[in-house]
């Protein structure tokens, strides 16, 4: 029999979540540029981690103007290694490049990561990312990672269709359902579902409807304050206060496409670039693609609107790359000084522009992209949201449950599981936790 859990122990972080299901790491080769190290003379030779496959020749060329730019420090890429093995050695990469969220929490939590509060980076800092930064995790009293790149994701519409059939962009939940029957009534699917791939769903539908609707930093905050108590039951659940959401995410599904059940996300791209569907949920990553089939395409975004009140609209945003410097490196200033090139503005500002993201520091541009236009202002006003299947640990499938009720299961079975997942992980939590908000 287990002892009844104190207060303090029901608190669940997202440390101990990520502990009791493993460190997910990525692996890469070791890869060096311009020049083998040995060739670097007396310079300081630093390990660069990089965890984005589809961006590493931005910064290999990036790297090679850094060295072109001075000769003090030589910098090694390294897209290979096992990250969580490299820190349990104590010999971690000297600085990195991470998507920042639950994978890289646990060196957070655990003060693995080097107070960077005090660089012209961290300064340079919209204050209205840190909020963001402060939900994946936090280590009290230090700046551990700085935000690189936001990827903000909404409805992406076809505004020749919309145009076509005298449709104005919807503001209310109302508005969206109207514009959801009369396309129907025109034979056009609304929207082109991709149930196949569960993260489509988990990353489109199921976190568009929750995050359109509930304040997600306070429900997660309350959520670790439930710990083991969390059930239908409980102040705070899945089963309470996303059951509305998921009425609407079935709701979303019935505006789909036939045969969603067996289309994944490059049927989703071709299908979307031929027309195929008046609106698309998918992020800004897709842009690429489907410009591979229809570069001219017309196309614009919107938040999706679940509520009829027009102020509840936000975007959903990650963030998609962030800067971190190891406590164990015993080469801080010279990793510091390669950080302090990353973050030029000519440099972020171009690869925000490239990759279709979303500046993070003061002064930065607004997105180039025109499609993106239709987020911007919400951007800029923080109306926004970590998607909330990016807060909830890797070792609840959460994305399994997202699919199960775009394929017609029962929300509330599948909220009952996710409530359970989360009890089952509390349990293992002993730890003081901190709220999230």
């Amino acid at each position: 029999m287990h002892a009844v859990p104190t207060t303090t122990q029901q608190g669940l972080s997202r440390r101990s979540f990520l502990l009791g299901a493993g460190v997910a790491a990525t692996g890469l080769a070791l890869a060096g540029c311009g020049q083998d190290k040995t060739s670097a003379g007396a310079a300081t030779t630093i390990t660069f981690y990089l965890s984005k496959p589809e961006v590493i020749g931005y910064f290999d060329g990036i790297i090679e103007q850094f060295h072109k730019s001075q000769d003090k420090v030589w910098v090694i890429r390294d897209s290979t290694s096992n990250l969580s093995a490299d820190f349990v050695r104590n010999q971690p990469p000297d600085i990195g490049c991470l998507n920042y969220n639950l994978e890289i929490s646990a060196f957070v939590e655990h003060g693995a990561l080097s107070d960077l509060s005090d660089t012209d980076a961290a300064k340079s800092i919209d204050p209205k990312l840190w909020p963001l930064m402060k939900q994946s995790a936090e280590y009290p009293g230090r700046t551990s990672a700085i935000p690189y790149s936001v990827m903000a994701a909404s409805v992406i519409y076809n505004k020749d269709i919309f145009e076509k059939h005298g449709l104005a962009v919807p503001t209310t939940w109302d508005e969206l359902v109207a514009i959801c029957e009369a396309l129907q009534n025109s034979g056009i699917a609304p929207f082109f579902t991709t149930i196949k791939d569960n993260w489509t769903i988990a990353q489109g539908m199921f976190d568009y409807s929750v995050g359109g609707m509930l304040d997600v930093p306070h429900f997660f905050n309350e959520l670790q304050r439930e710990g083991t108590s969390v059930s239908a039951d409980s102040a705070t659940s899945f089963q309470k206060d996303f059951a509305v959401p998921m009425e609407r995410m079935v709701q979303l599904r019935n505006y789909s496409n036939k045969n969603a059940a067996s289309r994944g996300y490059g049927d989703g791209n071709l299908a979307f670039s031929q027309g195929k569907s008046a609106m698309y949920l998918q992020g800004p990553w897709v842009l690429n693609e489907i410009a591979k089939t229809n570069p001219s395409m017309n196309l614009a975004t919107f938040p999706l609107p679940v509520t009829n009140d027009p102020d509840d609209l936000k975007v959903r945003v990650n963030v998609d790359l962030a800067l971190w410097i190891p406590e164990a490196s015993k080469k801080k200033d010279a990793a510091r000084e390669f950080l302090a090139f990353l973050m030029k503005p000519d440099i972020i500002n171009k690869y925000n522009a490239d990759n279709n993201g979303f500046g993070v520091t003061v002064d930065a541009p607004p997105a180039t992209n025109p499609v993106l236009a239709g987020m911007q202002q919400y951007y800029d006003d923080a109306a926004f949201y970590l998607g909330p299947s990016q807060l909830v640990p890797r070792a609840i499938p959460i994305a399994n449950y997202a699919q199960a009720i775009a394929y017609g299961s029962t929300p509330k079975s599948q909220l009952q599981a996710l409530d359970a997942g989360w009890s089952r992980l509390a349990l293992r939590n002993t730890r003081p936790t901190q709220g999230i908000e």
